[in-house]
Parts: C-alpha cells; structure tokens; sequence
C-alpha cells in the first residue's frame, strides 16, 4: 500500500513537473524582437503620422538643414556606445556587441566635420532635451545594462532600414555628394547584406537568456527612448518656430555664437513672461553659432530628427 502510495505521489509530481513548463513556455519563449515590435506599435504610428516626417520624405529641407539634427545624434551616439564598451562582456547585452559593423560615433563625427569644419567641437553643445536622453542611457548602461538591448535595438535597426531611404532623400533634397560627405551616418560599410544582418541581431536578441519581466522592461525602455526622441524633436519644433516667426515679422537679432539668452529671439519673445528666467535658449544650447541665413535649417533639422524616427517602421 505504502509502495502504490509512493508510485502514486510520484507520476503526480511527475506529470506536475511536465505540465508547469507547458504552462509557462508561452510567455517564457516569446520572442523579444516580436514584442518589441508589438509593443511600440502606438510609437510607431505616431512617428508616420508626424507632418514634419512626410515633409522631410517629400524632401522639403535646404541645404544646410541637417547641422543641428546631425549634433543631436552625435552626442546621443556617444553616450550609446560608450555604455556598449562599458557592457560588452555583460552577459544580457555582449551577443549585441557589433561595434565593427554598428557603431555610429566615429561616422557623425566625419559629418560634424563636413557640416561645421575642423573645429566643429568649439562650436556645438548638447541640447537640454538631448541632454536628458543622453542621461538616461548612462543611468541604464550603468545600472540596469539589460535595458541597453531596447536602446541599441530601437536605434541601430532603425539606421540599416528606414535610414537608408532618409540618406538617399538628403542626398537628392541637400544636393549632397554622392561619395558620402555629410551622409557617412547612414553608411555601414563593414555590413555587407542589411537585411540579412537584421535577421541575424534578432535572433541573437531572441536567444538572450531573459526572463519575461525583464522583456517587458526591455519593451517599456525602448517606448522611453522614443520619448525621449520626441522631447528632442519638440525642443527643436518650439525653438524653430519662434525664431522663423520672430526673424520674418520683427527681424530681431540672432544669437551671438556665445550662447547669450538676451541675444535670442526666442528669449525676446518670452521675456516679459519670465519662461526664461535663469536658462539658455533651447536652440542655443543645442548649436553654438548660427547666422541669421542658418536660421532656416532648425526647422528643417526638426524634420530629419522626426524622420530618423520613422526609420522604426523600416525593422
């Protein structure tokens, strides 16, 4: 009796033990590209339906345009792959760790080159919103380094698809050189076949050892980097705005390349309110030197950055 007991207990706890993973495998197997996909949809569309973005892909931008919107993504990059190098070996993020073929800093500083000259480093700082995008990757890479994946997914897949089709647009739009001047952002050079290499980060990024919680962090981290995108998108908007309104109807001084707030039309147009009181003009923080002519390429600018994030709809 005590054996038929034993024998009893034993397949229950057997078919137990069998039954709980088929429970769980649903959820546990899920792949991280699909729920990414799935769970950034209401960012994706918001992104496609932005007018900037579809005046940017009728190529409704001027020459000098892209200046501000190349600064932005130079310091964002920096700080993306500087965590990358921090967390190569972390065992969450190093199958991700491509930065022969993905890395972007060393190309957007050739574009800074082309777009400002040899001393483009005098001349250009971070943006209060980009500033804010900048820290948080810093806070990820330093203290949650699983959460780069969502950063470096929602970037750089981003880059080898819908980038493609703005590099081209920019090419044609800014009569830009056909040999890369002013494009070397948009041109991976060590990957051979985009697509194939995107089916292959993918599944590098499915096979990571994650539970489910921590792909569902993944999937809100990678909704807050599009924020983040957006806040510097706004930014650009608000400040673009009011300097075209101000240049148009009141011709008011333009900044003095020495980031004085009183020199702003933005600062000017604000001033009785006080809404500036103790900070820098967003657009004088972003970029140092502009001339009145350059004034034009802000709004511009806020385009391509919009652009850059339709590239998501291109993964």
């Amino acid at each position: 009796m005590l054996m038929e007991l034993e024998t009893s207990e034993g397949v229950e706890e057997s078919e137990k033990q069998r039954s709980a993973p088929e429970r769980e495998t649903p959820s546990r197997m899920a792949d991280l590209s699909e729920l990414l996909k799935e769970g950034t949809k209401e960012a994706h569309d918001r992104a496609e339906n932005t007018q900037f973005v579809k005046d940017f892909l009728k190529g409704n931008i001027k020459k000098e345009l892209f200046k501000l919107a190349t600064t932005a993504l130079y310091f964002t990059y920096s700080a993306l792959e500087e965590e990358m190098d921090r967390n190569q070996h972390h065992p969450a993020f190093a199958p991700l760790y491509f930065p022969t073929e993905l890395h972007r800093k060393e190309a957007l500083i050739k574009d800074m080159e082309y777009f400002f000259g040899e001393d483009w480093e005098k001349q250009v700082q971070c943006s209060e919103a980009t500033q804010k995008y900048v820290e948080r990757i810093h806070y990820v890479g330093q203290n949650e380094p699983e959460l780069l994946v969502a950063h470096a997914y929602t970037r750089y897949m981003g880059d080898l698809s819908g980038g493609q089709v703005l590099k081209k647009v920019a090419q044609r739009a800014l009569k830009l050189p056909s040999t890369g001047e002013g494009t070397q952002f948009y041109l991976f050079e060590n990957v051979d076949n985009a697509q194939q290499f995107k089916q292959f980060y993918r599944a590098r990024m499915n096979a990571l050892d994650l539970n489910l919680k921590t792909k569902e962090k993944i999937v809100e981290e990678a909704n807050r980097a599009f924020e983040y995108n957006m806040q510097v998108f706004n930014e650009l908007d608000q400040a673009g705005s009011l300097l075209a309104k101000e240049i148009v109807e009141d011709g008011l001084p333009v900044h003095n390349g020495k980031g004085d707030v009183r020199k702003c039309p933005y600062y000017t147009a604000n001033q009785d309110k006080g809404a500036l009181e103790g900070r820098s003009c967003p657009v004088g923080t972003a970029i140092a030197v502009l001339s009145k002519p350059s004034l034009q390429f802000i709004l511009a600018a806020s385009v391509a950055l919009a652009a850059g994030l339709l590239a998501w709809y291109y993964m």
